[in-house]
């Protein structure tokens, strides 16, 4: 249609229809040109204050809305916020959302809604929906436009749409920051999962008369846990177990720093004191009081045979000899990095070990407990471990997760799990 005919149209009406023609003409294009600033803002990735303040002006400028209160859910808090607000005697900012608007569905006038009380300063509330989900109300007040000397009513519809449109662009906006954050922690567990693989050693011994079997079990992707096996001399050996306290990065970085003094101290000096309490002094430095890690480190003499160690506030290893007798390994100290210099410092000592069994653990299996509230206890894993001291080391551990499991009814744990075996046979070493 050219100008011509659209002249010819309208200058031969009533003047009042083309006039009100005009009107809703002019609020159309006012309302398009609203929805182009706010998709440009919204593309311009603006914060989120700043969308509100454009929503806000856009309102109330460009369209001439009287009053106008938008709330929306704020999910951490799970109270619905006002985030814009003008025109009202009330600051809305200041007050919680009425509860009975929140089965709002429809466009309804506020005074139909029972018990608005101060919200019946509005006159409609518009309610802003994304697939079936409640996003927002918008509160409206005075929905009559002047154009030109002439009344035209702005639609809710539009309203409806342009409040849409931000909300929508708000929550996309935390959904990536959210997936953001979730990827940050991702990657970041994933480093302290690989720093903590390399923690472990790659190589156990499997051979007559030494044998040593370990295997982790981590409450999530990584855990605080901590194993390791060091010859130091030719008849000398030195096997540990740790737990560190926390998780995640700082707690694999901390348990990083610990095994690395560890090796670089056991290089230097046998005696184990002087080794429990350098790495005291580490862990103090280190962690700042933050971290604690419970240890547990011995060293067997295969010429004496002899078992020289210290319990450092860990589960206390069961030990059976030859005769079947059982040996809890607590002597020692407190827990690593809550005091410097340690209270107190013992070293327990096993003589005449020349055929032996020893397993040392993390709190995460005597501490696991069933449907009935019930401990699987240590008690349990000693009548275990001497009925099949016998067994092959391998077998012994999945045999022992096998009964966590059956214990506690489903394969999942509220802690990290170690289990760590150690067998010596000197007859056989001297035979090998």
């Amino acid at each position: 249609m050219n100008s011509g005919n659209f002249y010819y149209i309208f200058g031969t009406g009533n003047s009042m229809e083309v006039q009100d023609i005009k009107n809703q003409y002019a609020l159309k294009e006012l309302e398009l040109n609203s929805l182009l600033e706010v998709t440009q803002a919204i593309n311009n990735n603006l914060a989120e204050e700043s969308l509100y303040k454009i929503y806000n002006f856009t309102l109330r400028a460009n369209l001439n809305i009287k009053k106008l209160g938008l709330y929306v859910l704020n999910e951490q808090s799970n109270l619905w916020e006002c985030k814009a607000n003008f025109g009202t005697e009330t600051d809305f900012t200041d007050h919680v959302l009425n509860k009975s608007f929140l089965s709002v569905q429809d466009v309804l006038q506020v005074k139909n809604i029972a018990a608005s009380g101060l919200f019946e300063e509005f006159d409609t509330v518009v309610p802003i929906t994304h697939k079936d989900r409640m996003l927002a109300l918008v509160f409206v007040g005075g929905l009559q436009r002047d154009i030109d000397g002439q009344s035209t009513e702005i639609s809710t519809t539009f309203i409806q749409a342009l409040s849409n449109i931000i909300i929508v662009a708000i929550e996309n906006k935390k959904l990536a920051r959210k997936e953001l954050a979730q990827e940050a922690i991702r990657k970041e567990m994933e480093i302290a999962r690989q720093v903590q693989q390399f923690l472990f050693p790659k190589n156990l011994p499997q051979q007559a008369g030494l044998q040593v079997e370990a295997s982790y079990i981590p409450h999530h992707l990584v855990g605080g846990d901590y194993y390791d096996f060091i010859e130091l001399t030719s008849h000398h050996f030195l096997i540990c177990i740790a737990d560190v306290s926390g998780k995640g990065v700082p707690a694999a970085l901390l348990m990083s720093n610990f095994q690395a003094a560890l090796r670089t101290i056991a290089r230097q000096t046998m005696n184990l004191r002087e080794i429990v309490s350098e790495l005291n002094y580490q862990v103090v430095q280190s962690a700042n009081g933050e971290n604690f890690i419970t240890f547990f480190v011995a060293i067997y003499d295969q010429e004496t045979h002899t078992l020289r160690y210290i319990n450092a506030g860990h589960m206390p290893p069961v030990l059976i000899n030859s005769c079947k007798q059982v040996h809890l390994l607590d002597q020692g100290t407190v827990i690593l990095g809550s005091f410097h210099p340690l209270p107190f410092l013992n070293e327990g000592q096993l003589t005449d070990l020349d055929d032996f069994y020893l397993f040392a653990y993390t709190d995460g299996l005597t501490e696991t407990f069933n449907e009935q509230e019930e401990e699987f206890g240590l008690e349990r894993l000693q009548q275990y471990l001497v009925e099949n001291t016998g067994k092959k080391l391998s077998d012994i551990h999945q045999d022992l997760f096998q009964e966590l499991n059956d214990f506690n009814g489903y394969p999942s744990y509220h802690d990290d799990i170690t289990f760590l075996s150690l067998r010596v046979n000197t007859a056989l070493m001297k035979v090998a």
